[in-house]
């Protein structure tokens, strides 16, 4: 049975070596990466501290600019 590992080394092979370079350093970042942040129970002391008029605003803003496509942003 051929592995993902193995797929990756036989695709690897046939790249220059610039990009295999390239590879070996994202792979080397994905690794030494981990989860970021804190646990949401140290958070919950935050719970309902913004003010509900901010919120509104934030919903607004979600509403009115994060819910549509621009189909030629890209």
């Amino acid at each position: 049975m051929i592995t993902l590992v193995d797929k990756v080394v036989e695709q690897l092979k046939t790249l220059p070596y610039e990009m295999q370079w390239r590879v070996f350093e994202f792979t080397r970042a994905l690794a030494t990466s981990g989860p970021r942040g804190v646990p949401g129970l140290q958070l919950l002391r935050f719970a309902g501290t913004i003010p509900l008029d901010d919120l509104q605003l934030m919903r607004q803003a979600i509403e009115e600019g994060c819910e549509r496509v621009d189909t030629h942003e890209w």
